[in-house]
C-alpha cells in the first residue's frame, strides 16, 4: 500500500523502494516477537508457526519479489539514470493494477465483516477513534519534521506515509489464522484497514496541497 500512497504523491520511487525494503527487513525479525509479547501479556497462547507463516507470506515473499524485480530492471539498464527511468516506467505500468488491488481488498474485507459492522456501529467508532488519533498524530510528526529539515517533497511525502501506514495485512492474516473470519480479532483488523484507506487518501490529498512548503516545489 505504501507504494500506492507514494505514487499518488509523486514520491521518489527509489527512496520509497529502499524505505519499504528496510521496513520489511525490520518486520521480518520484529513482527512475530512483538505480537507474541503483546498477546502474551493477555495470557493468549500464540502459535509461533502461524506468526512465522504470516511473516513469510506477507513480508518475505513480497520483499524477495521486489528485490528480484529491481535487480532485473537494473540489469537491463546501462547506467543509474536509465535504471531509475526503468523503475519509474515499471511503477507507472503497475499503478492501475495496484489501485484495483487495493480497492478489491477493501471490498472483500468489508464483505467478510460487513454484517457485524452494520449491526454494531458504536463498536466500530470506538475501534476507529484511537486509530485516527494514531494515524494523524504520526503523520503530523513525520511531515512536520521533514518540513523543518527542508527535505524535498518527493522524499518527505513517502517518508510520512510509511510512518503512518500500518501492517494491517499482516494483522488480518494472523487474526484470521488464529481466531477465524468471524472473530472479534478479525473484526478489529478489518476495521483497521477500512479506517486506514480513507485516512491515507486524506493525507495524500493534504500532502499534495502543501507540497509548496518544501524546497524546490
Amino acid at each position: 500500500m505504501v507504494f500506492v500512497w507514494s505514487q499518488l504523491t509523486k514520491g521518489d520511487p527509489n527512496y520509497t523502494l529502499a524505505q519499504v525494503a528496510l521496513n520489511d527487513v525490520i518486520m521480518i525479525f520484529a513482527f512475530a516477537p512483538i505480537v507474541a509479547l503483546l498477546l502474551g501479556v493477555t495470557d493468549i497462547e500464540v502459535p509461533w508457526a502461524t506468526l512465522l507463516l504470516s511473516v513469510g507470506l506477507y513480508v518475505v515473499i513480497p520483499l524477495v519479489a521486489g528485490v528480484i524485480t529491481r535487480m532485473k530492471l537494473a540489469a537491463d539498464a546501462t547506467d543509474v539514470t536509465s535504471a531509475n527511468a526503468a523503475v519509474s516506467r515499471f511503477t507507472a505500468r503497475v499503478k492501475p493494477l495496484s489501485v484495483i488491488g487495493l480497492l478489491a481488498t477493501v471490498v472483500l474485507l468489508f464483505g467478510f465483516q460487513g454484517h457485524v459492522i452494520l449491526a454494531q456501529p458504536l463498536l466500530i467508532v470506538l475501534i476507529a477513534i484511537p486509530l485516527l488519533i494514531q494515524s494523524y498524530g504520526i503523520f503530523a510528526l513525520a511531515y512536520g519534521a521533514a518540513r523543518l529539515w527542508k527535505v524535498p517533497f518527493n522524499v518527505a511525502a513517502p517518508c510520512a506515509m510509511i510512518g503512518t501506514s500500518n501492517f494491517f495485512e499482516l494483522a488480518v492474516a494472523v487474526a484470521i489464522g488464529m481466531f477465524g473470519l468471524n472473530s472479534g480479532a478479525a473484526l478489529v483488523t478489518v476495521v483497521g484497514v477500512l479506517v486506514e484507506v480513507p485516512v491515507m487518501l486524506s493525507l495524500v490529498a493534504f500532502a499534495n496541497r502543501t507540497k509548496h512548503w518544501f524546497p524546490g516545489e
